[in-house]
């Protein structure tokens, strides 16, 4: 068996030596290497030519997302980025997946042995997925945006109104590894007057707030993490928050959020499952789905039980997505109604809303 090779990146001895330790443990993998700063791994990368990095983001001589940005442009491979579950940790975090971080460990600031030894299952699965991965530089071609960040908007020649839509339509997204910048490329497309959007995007507790707030400052609507109780308006994205559950239900005419402390489902919370399915059964029809890059099959059979109810879904297609597994699954479950790469979903999703294909294709 060809073993995952791995460099671990961080400028902690006790990290470095307890990541080595559980990667080494692992029949499929082995650490070639461990370095305490990046220039030193910019060497190790050059004699090993590992598959995958391990990345810290505090690191001397060079921070990690230097580094990383460096990596990318000049020899991009896979990276999982260890991040300190702090909010600036969560928000450079975010930053780093811009980069082209394939995923990322939230490291616990209290009890470190300990809570990386917690975290072994999460540290490996995310190797296993990295060293599977082919990176590719994830820029959409013949975009062009002018973006005001202090007035928390993009205006994008394919984001045209759609007008007077109906506020009973709604979309929901599901994603995982790699969904971030996925999700990011859809949002930044969609119109002010767009249909509320619905999302989970498996991340822990502590992300999902920078996440929002990142995208919120790029998109023309508004992005909020969701809050329990809350009414789902046209113009408005809410994201699931991390370590919770997200549905959808109905008060009246209008669509609510409900966020609860729930039970893993598919081993996640959020769990893409728990939203789809709250969808096929509170809006049936008036749904559109859309499925993107992530590992295993967490909503693939509730998105078919979106299109059995009525729901015209979408789903990323394989050349375009950092990992398979999800959109897979969905198409397996005869859950699409069309597999488009991802810079051709907002567009079709657009013209199914009363726009025009041509006017959004990018």
């Amino acid at each position: 068996m060809k073993k995952i090779r791995v460099v671990v990146v961080d400028d902690s001895a006790l990290v470095r030596n307890l990541l080595a330790e559980i990667i080494n443990r692992q029949v499929d993998m082995e650490c070639v290497g461990a370095a305490n700063d990046p220039l030193i791994a910019r060497e190790m990368i050059r004699e090993l030519n590992p598959d995958v990095i391990t990345l810290d983001i505090e690191m001397p001589k060079m921070d990690g997302l230097e580094f990383l940005g460096r990596l990318m442009r000049l020899r991009p491979m896979p990276v999982v980025m260890i991040s300190t579950l702090t909010e600036r940790g969560a928000e450079v975090t975010m930053r780093a997946l811009e980069l082209g971080a394939v995923d990322f460990v939230a490291k616990p600031r209290i009890g470190l042995a300990d809570g990386i030894k917690e975290l072994t299952m999460h540290i490996v699965e995310k190797i296993r997925i990295a060293a599977a991965v082919h990176i590719k530089r994830n820029v959409a071609p013949g975009v062009t945006m002018h973006s005001s960040h202090s007035a928390g908007s993009v205006t994008t020649r394919y984001a045209q109104s759609l007008g007077r839509v109906s506020t009973e339509k709604l979309v929901c997204i599901g994603a995982s590894t790699g969904g971030t910048e996925a999700i990011k490329e859809i949002l930044m497309r969609m119109p002010a007057d767009a249909p509320g959007i619905v999302i989970t995007q498996h991340m822990p507790a502590g992300f999902t707030t920078s996440f929002a707030a990142r995208l919120d400052g790029l998109c023309r609507i508004t992005v909020r993490e969701a809050i329990n109780g809350e009414r789902i308006l046209p113009g408005h994205a809410y994201i699931a928050p991390g370590g919770k559950q997200f549905s959808v239900n109905k008060s009246g005419a209008n669509y609510v959020c409900v966020v609860s402390d729930g039970e893993l489902v598919n081993r996640h919370k959020p769990s893409v499952e728990v939203l789809f399915l709250s969808v096929a059964q509170y809006v049936g029809r008036n749904a559109f789905g859309i499925m993107l890059t992530g590992m295993g099959n967490d909503g693939a059979r509730a998105m078919k039980e979106m299109r059995d109810a009525g729901s015209y879904n979408f789903v990323q297609d394989e050349a375009s997505c950092i990992v398979f597994g999800m959109p897979r699954e969905a198409i397996l479950q005869g859950a699409a109604n069309e597999v488009l790469s991802l810079v051709d979903i907002p567009g079709a999703l657009l013209a199914h809303m009363g726009g025009s294909a041509d006017r959004y294709r990018v």
